[in-house]
């Protein structure tokens, strides 16, 4: 079986920085598309950044400029690195991919990751 498993979250203060890994194991073939996603006090899910294998990063909304994603495919890992933060990045962050192993494709989550922005 494949898992997600993230680390890097932690409290940090506005304007700092932060990097989130995310690193798949298991018997895994092929890895397409690579996400991350996050989820704020009383909201919802939301989108965060996107990398897929041989194409560019895309980010949404706000963290654009901030926010980089980028990932290595020799150790099925991908990264956030999350820049001058703001106490609106707060939430739980989770790792997401869209995965082959021995099953087919399929979509995977993390656990997540604590993210607080706090002075």
């Amino acid at each position: 079986q494949v898992q997600l498993v993230e680390s890097g979250g932690g409290l940090v203060q506005p304007g700092g920085s932060l990097r989130l890994s995310c690193a798949a194991s298991g018997s895994i073939f092929s890895i397409n598309v690579m996400a991350w996603y996050r989820q704020g006090p009383g909201k919802q899910r939301e989108l965060v950044a996107t990398i897929t294998g041989g194409g560019g990063p895309n980010y949404v909304g706000s963290v654009k400029g901030r926010f980089t994603i980028s990932r290595d495919d020799a150790k099925n890992t991908v990264y956030l690195q999350m820049n001058n933060l703001e106490p609106e990045d707060t939430g739980v962050y989770y790792c997401n991919a869209v995965i082959r192993s021995l099953g087919g494709w399929r979509d995977y989550w993390g656990q997540g990751t604590q993210v607080t922005v706090s002075s």
